[in-house]
């Protein structure tokens, strides 16, 4: 079967492309991509019009919680395929911190059966990096790696040890894999609920300094120099750790780094009166925080933007600020919220699908990412400029726990594609 959507304006941040033309697909992958006049269409080929909307390639979000297995009633496969393709999100990369954990391979069979019967998008599943996320006994690196999986992390449950993390990063480095962490000084940041300063202490909230995560940082960073591994700091949030993650390149480590949309578009002010909806971790930063991240992501030192998906139910949201569950859902959010730095002339349309697309997909070795011959047509047609104003209770996520309840925002997404199969819009 031959498509061809036509009268769009194509985004690949591959090459840097921004210009008017159309894109032709066969089967399941991209056959051309044609800029200029429309293109004269051979017989049997169906024209999608796509109204002078944006073509780009799909988001691959680095960091999604499914809550399969453990927390089914927080979100399924099924819902969270539904948000992730009615956000332009053709890929989601699993977190393993489920319940039980992704830490066997019998398990992460059980979560690709299950994201392959009920989801509508890709599934690159990760692994634990310790069994249980314990932070006592390294996971079976090598099987896990022959089962899919694609990084290994504990998420947010920090691993402590030095000696245990350095012997899983060697071990990692032989076999090639991705190590992914949350960088934070457990000591200094467990029970915390904002960041630290005068705001926190006239709300009267537990906090924690901004240092806590530059210590992290450096911690995780001599250890990668000492192993050689490949490495990947999830949720970079302060101006602090960014000196240290640019020596680390400098020096020819093999890092990358990540922020959340979240830290990019909000800052401490917004927990206003204890809004428990805006309580995530990392907490949210200060504004000259989040212009360094903005600033970070556009110059290249951060190379990656994700939604960090964590659907929470509403009794655990209805709680004290400091006793309520952290975290908050971003799938169907994540783009327009993006698309508040490309409105305010601060990134690029090439520059955000570079940081949502191309560079997750390239860090975890996947084929997508961009819109090209030959790769896969996992594509998203938006609307940068349409307005709407945010109403969580219609989105597709089973758990309504998002900030940007109410806000108005810019970005309607008009068309999912997935393998060339259309998986949203009309």
């Amino acid at each position: 079967m031959h498509t061809v959507i036509d009268n769009v304006r194509l985004i690949d941040p591959e090459s840097g492309l921004e210009a008017a033309g159309a894109l032709l697909i066969h089967g399941e992958t991209i056959a051309d991509v044609l800029t200029g006049a429309p293109p004269a269409l051979p017989d049997g080929v169906t024209r999608i019009d796509g109204s002078g909307a944006c073509l780009a390639p799909g988001i691959v979000d680095l960091g999604v919680k499914a809550g399969e297995p453990g927390e089914r009633h927080k979100e399924s496969f099924k819902t969270a395929g539904r948000a992730a393709a009615a956000g332009g999100v053709t890929t989601m990369v699993i977190r393993a911190d489920t319940k039980p954990a992704i830490d066997t391979p019998e398990t992460l069979e059980y979560v690709t059966r299950r994201a392959a019967d009920a989801g509508q998008v890709r599934i690159a599943p990760m692994a634990a990096l310790t069994r249980g996320r314990e932070g006592r006994e390294m996971v079976e690196i090598g099987f896990l790696r022959d089962a899919g999986a694609v990084a290994f992390s504990d998420g947010d449950q920090v691993l402590t040890d030095a000696r245990v993390f350095g012997r899983c990063l060697t071990y990692a480095r032989s076999l090639g894999a991705l190590v992914i962490a949350h960088v934070q000084d457990p000591s200094l940041s467990r029970g915390a609920a904002m960041t630290s300063g005068k705001f926190a202490s006239l709300r009267g909230v537990p906090a924690v300094s901004p240092m806590a995560e530059r210590m992290g940082l450096e911690r995780d960073l001599a250890l990668v120099e000492m192993t050689g591994a490949r490495y990947h700091a999830d949720q970079i949030s302060t101006a602090h750790a960014l000196p240290a993650l640019r020596r680390a390149r400098e020096a020819g480590l093999d890092v990358t780094a990540g922020v959340s949309v979240h830290h990019l578009t909000l800052n401490e002010f917004d927990v206003g009166d204890y809004r428990t909806f805006f309580k995530i971790k990392p907490p949210l930063r200060s504004e000259d925080d989040r212009l360094a991240m903005v600033e970070a992501v556009a110059d290249g030192t951060i190379d990656v933007i994700s939604s960090m998906h964590t659907p929470q139910d509403e009794e655990s949201k209805r709680l004290p600020f400091e006793e309520a569950a952290s975290g908050a859902v971003g799938l169907e959010t994540l783009l327009p919220a993006t698309l508040r730095l490309y409105h305010a002339g601060q990134l690029s349309l090439s520059a955000i699908f570079r940081a949502l697309s191309l560079n997750p997909a390239r860090r975890l070795g996947l084929p997508g990412g961009r819109l090209a011959p030959g790769a896969p047509a996992d594509l998203v047609l938006f609307d940068p400029d349409a307005p709407f104003v945010l109403d969580r209770f219609a989105l597709h996520s089973k758990s309504k726990n998002t900030p940007f309840d109410g806000q108005r925002m810019q970005g309607r997404v008009r068309g999912t594609w997935v393998g060339g199969a259309r998986v949203f819009g009309p």
